[in-house]
């Protein structure tokens, strides 16, 4: 007999492309899930799991039974925060999804506040690029997301959340680390480390260069980095300098370690959105986590 308890481990498995992994995620043993998966399959007399080398695949009909789990799991998920509201209690689970800057320096100080306040919530943030995230949250995999761009998605509805000053970084010892500015034509000559394709920060100093009719092959890249602390380490080591949140170097910043600069003309300011989808009604743990959020940042030291 199928039930929504073995619909959750199978999800875990298909996203996780892993029996182990999923196995951690639900505190159970590999064997114990590996079972869950085969009466799964015994149910529906079809094999729903391609088993490779390292990593496990869905079949097509393990496709289509995911399709209506993540619906199904979902659907539980509302109506026990639906009937937690009615009761005056707040509890449930809750995915959020969040880009580099808003899930490394904005959602864990925010969550953490939240699950004082709610104890009988879990929450589970989602970690990705922005445009991972943004098509995470469009295909349903999460309910609500924070990123630090504008999504051209129009099942997306995005709300401006809190303003962020993207800023020059420099390593403490460089040359310029005595200086408030620089000219732009200064920084097309020096060694400049970018983000990975998909990131916000990439995509606004994309924008930022345009306004210039520059575009980043106008600067001379020596690295592509993958994550902003990737980045924040490659200056450290004075592999070159970076455009980054301030948000995400203001630490760095009070230590000395880092030095950050205005470049002159170039205009850098961003703002991280909320991000839902149109079509799609919220859970009512969901309203509560975005009005707390929204409360959180009012005042909040966050606000720049």
């Amino acid at each position: 007999m199928m039930d929504l308890w073995q619909l959750k481990i199978f999800c875990k498995v298909v996203e996780l492309q892993s029996f182990s992994k999923a196995a951690d995620a639900v505190h159970l043993s590999q064997p114990t899930v590996s079972s869950h998966i085969k009466d799964l399959e015994d149910h529906f007399a079809t094999q729903l799991i391609d088993r490779m080398s390292r990593k496990v695949y869905p079949t097509r009909a393990g496709e289509l039974l995911y399709d209506y789990a993540r619906r199904l799991l979902s659907l539980r998920d509302k109506a026990e925060s639906a009937m937690a509201e009615f009761t005056g209690k707040i509890r449930g689970e809750i995915s959020i999804g969040g880009s580099t800057i808003p899930a490394g320096y904005i959602l864990p100080q925010v969550i953490g506040q939240f699950s004082n306040a709610y104890p009988d919530v879990r929450i589970s943030l989602v970690v990705g690029d922005t445009s991972e995230i943004l098509a995470k949250t469009a295909d349903g995999h999460l309910e609500l997301s924070i990123v630090g761009a504008v999504s051209k998605e129009r099942s997306l509805d995005q709300t401006k959340l809190i303003s962020d000053d993207m800023v020059l970084v420099v390593q403490r010892h460089h040359r310029w680390s005595d200086r408030e500015s620089i000219k732009l034509a200064e920084l097309t000559k020096e060694p400049f480390i970018i983000r990975e394709e998909g990131s916000g920060t990439l995509k606004s100093i994309e924008h930022a260069l345009n306004q210039k009719d520059l575009t980043v092959n106008d600067l001379n890249v020596v690295a592509v980095m993958g994550s902003t602390e990737a980045v924040r380490q490659g200056i450290i080591s004075n592999a070159g300098v970076s455009i980054l949140s301030a948000i995400a170097v203001a630490e760095a910043c009070r230590s000395g370690t880092l030095k950050t600069l205005k470049i002159e003309g170039l205009q850098l300011n961003r703002s991280f959105y909320l991000t839902t989808h149109r079509q799609r009604s919220l859970s009512p743990l969901s309203r509560t986590f975005i009005e707390f959020l929204h409360r959180t940042m009012q005042g909040s030291i966050l606000e720049r």
